[in-house]
């Protein structure tokens, strides 16, 4: 069964609109989909699919940055979007704050028409970085990160971060079913994630990724069963101009996996 429970439109950092992600998805025969752009809720759907409301949420654990992906499974799903409301305002206060960095460095850009345009969606540093190219002052996305906006750069902010418990009994609350997404980059702390915050509600871990081969899908399978947790998957989707990423969207879920995602995702 071919789930697609991890991409991102243009209302956050893909580079598709949410119709064209779901023409996407429908092409390459997804049968359970869901936008999961980050700390925003964006809708849109695949005929004859599932169709699920979700996000993937920005937390913080110990001083790093980790993602959840939530999945709305009918609760209270506004106590979550709330939440979000505030978590959208703090990455445009954050973007500004970098701009003004880039102007110090002789990197003027306007940043106002880029936050009129996505005034109810989530913004970050690749909206940054596109604007630069366009003004000319980088060839491509790659380089303005490369030359200003990685972590610890010049011009770098410390965002918002929301502590990963807080996020979590916030999830919880809305009914949401919560999975850690791309464990790979957490590596060994995944495991320590999932085992401490599997009470407060982290129930899923992203086994399935796009860009894993089958060998690193059956470490984090092995993971999850020994943590008692379901497997979810997707891609990681962002657009064709990301090459690091996945190239297809959906993932192929075997059968016995398939089902048990989908009763994970229906529990009330």
């Amino acid at each position: 069964m071919r789930f697609e429970l991890h991409c991102h439109s243009t209302r956050s950092d893909g580079s598709d609109s949410p119709d064209r992600l779901a023409q996407r998805a429908a092409e390459h025969a997804v049968e359970v989909f869901a936008v999961t752009d980050h700390d925003t809720c964006t809708i849109a759907s695949v005929p004859g699919a599932r169709n699920i409301r979700a996000s993937e949420l920005t937390v913080g654990s110990e001083g790093a940055t980790i993602h959840v992906l939530a999945y709305d499974r009918g609760g209270d799903w506004r106590l979550l979007e709330d939440a979000l409301d505030n978590m959208r305002e703090a990455r445009r206060d954050r973007l500004r704050v970098m701009a003004v960095r880039l102007a110090k460095l002789g990197v003027a850009v306007d940043l106002e028409p880029l936050l009129a345009e996505a005034a109810s969606r989530s913004v970050g540093r690749p909206d940054l970085a596109r604007i630069v190219v366009q003004a000319g002052l980088a060839s491509s996305m790659k380089e303005a990160f490369k030359r200003y906006l990685y972590d610890g750069g010049p011009v770098d902010v410390p965002h918002h971060v929301w502590p990963i418990a807080d996020a979590l009994a916030v999830g919880r609350a809305a009914g949401a079913a919560m999975s850690l997404a791309h464990p790979h980059f957490y590596e060994q702390r995944s495991v320590e994630l999932v085992r401490r915050h599997r009470a407060d509600g982290l129930t899923g871990i992203e086994a399935f990724y796009g860009a894993y081969d089958l060998a690193r899908r059956r470490r984090w399978i092995e993971v999850a069963d020994e943590l008692g947790v379901t497997c979810t998957g997707g891609s990681d989707w962002h657009g064709t101009d990301r090459d690091d990423l996945a190239t297809r969207m959906g993932v192929d879920i075997p059968p016995r996996r398939a089902s048990v995602l989908l009763e994970w995702l229906a529990e009330a």
